[in-house]
């Protein structure tokens, strides 16, 4: 595989599972240095390991990116170690639970707000100093929520819709600097947090996975690698004319009337 990321520095944030560690292999197997980003109290060490167990080419950290202190403290850690930072995979996400707007609790719509919304901004804060010196890229996690409403899911959807507005805003200032802003709007990977989805829904958990892998006319789950794939291109130099994009990864359920 071409080392399309030789010498540059990618941050990943919720690298631990799903996506996010399908992009930090991805990446790294590309030449890429690594930070793999991830709660305190998660195994992102190990993970971090598993790509590099001389601690050269991936590195771990342990930060709540909600925390606006400890992921710029995490950047200019990553920056003084390696030099330079080139890219930004703003993965990190929840589910929050699913209720009626009317019955939301305020402290759970306060979480989803701030780990799916707040901590891209924050990360995005952090990185744009550095990659406006030399050009870069971000790749922000929004969803096909963020193009359609999905009931009982309002605060993820919100976040998802700001999320593409977020980054149209940040690629128009990033443009004269040779900074790339896009996003990918996944819908139906097969990652513990689809998983998790599937069991809130309990004793219907069958029911509601067939129902939503009929809604895909390709009638199946993406895999993370699938969406890791599409990430490092637009990370990539050959996606050097793309910004401002948010980029549909879902199986064809968009399309379906």
């Amino acid at each position: 595989m071409p080392e399309r990321f030789a010498d540059q520095v990618v941050l990943v944030t919720g690298a631990v599972q799903g996506i996010g560690r399908a992009v930090a292999e991805r990446v790294a197997s590309e030449g890429a240095r690594v930070a793999l980003l991830d709660l305190p109290g998660s195994p992102v060490s190990g993970v971090a390991a598993g790509i590099d167990a001389t601690g050269d080419r991936a590195r771990p950290y342990e930060v709540d990116v909600t925390d606006a202190k400890a992921f710029g403290s995490c950047v200019a850690d990553v920056a003084g170690a390696w030099g330079r930072i080139d890219g930004l995979v703003n993965n990190a996400g929840v589910n929050g639970p699913s209720a009626p707007v009317e019955d939301y609790p305020e402290d759970e719509f306060d979480r989803v707000i701030a780990v799916n919304l707040k901590a891209v901004w924050l990360g995005t804060r952090a990185v744009f100093p550095h990659l406006k010196r030399a050009g870069g890229a971000i790749v922000n996690l929004a969803s096909t929520a963020g193009m359609a409403g999905y009931p009982g899911r309002a605060p993820y959807s919100a976040t998802k819709h700001a999320v593409i507005g977020l980054t149209k805003a940040t690629a128009v200032e990033g443009a004269p600097f040779d900074v790339r802003v896009n996003c990918v709007c996944p819908s139906g990977v097969e990652t513990p947090m689809m998983l998790d989805a599937e069991r809130a829904a309990g004793a219907d958990r069958t029911r509601v996975r067939e129902a939503f892998l009929a809604s895909k006319p390709l009638g199946r789950y993406a895999r993370p690698a699938e969406i890791a794939a599409l990430i490092a291109f637009l990370l990539s130099p050959e996606a050097g004319y793309i910004t401002g994009a948010p980029y549909l990864i879902d199986g064809g359920q968009i399309a379906r009337p």
